[in-house]
């Protein structure tokens, strides 16, 4: 049936019970799983999710948390029970994600360029150009394609049947993918009758689709192409994932020693001498890219490379730059940029969005502070972020200070309810909240994997899914039948 928060100070809203109708029946993409359930020993359940939890040990599927006293690096809580997603609403979302990840992509390419879109007044020019995530170094560049990001996440959640809302768009150097494929291959091991049950949409192609797009933007021939996966090394939290991609690609995972610029080309250092590269898939942020153009003090980007860059001589995949898309100050104006680009009304709805460098909104969030979630513009993770309905009151005046000192720094946004799934916790089968993180490839097409990275907050009745402050993941099945 369908759930209320009984949490302090959430209002009792009803939660959409993704399996679970109003009527208390399964709904229909969930009947198999449902009756499958009804079948399992918890013991059973507790004997395949410690098996589950040695097989990540085993491959190494950790992460590091950031300003955590705690030196050992953790594993990512997995739950053992699928999200299922019909063919129907697959579709809606699939719409939705590539007319909006088309539309920033044309966003970025215009800002960098003609600023058409300030021009005609649709968005405020200091929104843009006084952004710290602006590069003015990008001013003028067309890169291959006119891509700029070629590979985003975009954090969607739900509220309802037909209620998808974005919550963030990442395209800077989204994280996440290798779980995805590590949960559907352990899903594949674990529970084998269960896939014969269903038609699920393959995931495990996504390596092969990311090379093709890499390739697709290289400045030479997709055969000729070098590829490299530029890491910050193995102290960074996202160590695995790098490694992980570059392994199933077959391309080099390098740090920015290896490469070195020279008559006008990249090089990585090699066993049999130097060889040229072409494309540079980054995992490290805009400002250690370069020394010369960024920060002098930065050792793990390459001297150089952004001149190269900006001559075509290589392609760095995202593009320097793209912050500015992804900038929670700019994701209000989404729907404004989809319109503008696109010519239509948005697919997917954005959260209602207080910015509060506007006195009006600021004025609004401090005397809701304890109905909102307020954010930094430029924060991730859920770092530097308030719950309000879950916080105490000690810590929303700490935060209406910090707030106050700073307000450009931070939107608000109500507190959805968030859509329940099925988990597998310790006092048994029991709905938790959840959000998706679908993967989308863009080059000479868009090319969305079909699911993405659900995250679950596994806390009871908490709402925040990032896997640094408590969440975990699960397999994600889009079914290929109706």
């Amino acid at each position: 049936m369908e759930q209320t928060v009984g949490q302090r100070g959430i209002a009792r809203e009803i939660i959409f019970n993704e399996m679970i109708g109003p009527e208390g029946a399964p709904r229909g993409h969930y009947v198999t799983l449902s009756e499958w359930l009804e079948q399992q020993p918890s013991r059973e359940l507790r004997r395949k999710r410690a098996e589950a939890e040695s097989i990540f040990r085993r491959l190494g599927i950790t992460f590091a948390v950031y300003g955590s006293t705690d030196t050992l690096e953790r594993l990512i809580p997995f739950d053992l029970i699928p999200r299922i997603i019909s063919a129907a609403e697959w579709r809606l979302l699939e719409r939705g994600i590539e007319q909006r990840v088309r539309a920033l992509n044309a966003f970025l390419l215009d800002i960098y360029n003609r600023q058409e879109i300030i021009r005609a007044g649709r968005i405020p020019a200091d929104i843009v150009l006084r952004n710290d995530a602006f590069l003015p170094e990008m001013i003028g560049h067309r890169p291959p394609l006119g891509v700029f990001s070629h590979i985003v996440g975009t954090d969607i959640v739900r509220t309802g049947p037909q209620d998808f809302f974005v919550l963030e768009d990442n395209l800077r150097t989204p994280s996440g993918v290798s779980y995805m494929l590590e949960n559907r291959e352990a899903m594949l091991h674990l529970f084998p009758e269960l896939f014969a049950r269903h038609c699920v949409a393959p995931v495990q192609h996504y390596p092969e689709l990311l090379r093709q797009t890499l390739e697709a933007v290289s400045p030479v021939a997709p055969e000729e192409t070098t590829i490299v996966v530029l890491t910050p090394g193995i102290h960074n939290s996202a160590y695995f994932e790098h490694s992980f991609l570059a392994d199933q690609m077959g391309v080099e995972l390098v740090e920015g020693q290896d490469l070195f610029v020279s008559g006008g080309a990249l090089y990585m250092r090699t066993t049999r001498g130097p060889m040229q590269v072409h494309v540079v898939y980054r995992r490290i942020d805009d400002e250690f890219l370069d020394p010369l153009t960024f920060r002098p003090d930065s050792i793990l980007g390459v001297p150089g490379l952004m001149d190269l860059y900006r001559a075509g001589a290589v392609t760095i995949v995202n593009a320097p730059g793209t912050g500015i898309a992804d900038d929670k100050a700019v994701y209000s104006w989404v729907p404004e940029i989809v319109e503008f680009y696109t010519g239509q009304k948005p697919i997917l709805q954005n959260v209602p969005t207080w910015r509060c460098a506007e006195p009006e909104a600021l004025s609004y969030v401090l005397d809701h502070l304890p109905e909102l979630v307020v954010k930094e513009v430029h924060g991730s993770g859920g770092y530097g972020m308030l719950v309000g309905p879950t916080s105490s009151k000690k810590q929303i005046e700490t935060f209406r200070r910090i707030l106050k000192a700073r307000p450009s720094n931070y939107i608000a946004q109500p507190t959805l309810a968030l859509s329940a799934c099925p988990a597998f916790t310790k006092s048994g089968v029991a709905p938790r909240h959840v959000d998706l993180r679908p993967f989308s490839l863009v080059s000479d097409r868009v090319r969305i994997v079909a699911g993405g990275l659900t995250r679950v907050a596994l806390k009871k009745g908490s709402l925040v899914v990032n896997s640094s402050q408590g969440g975990g993941t699960k397999d994600t099945w889009v079914l290929t039948d109706e």
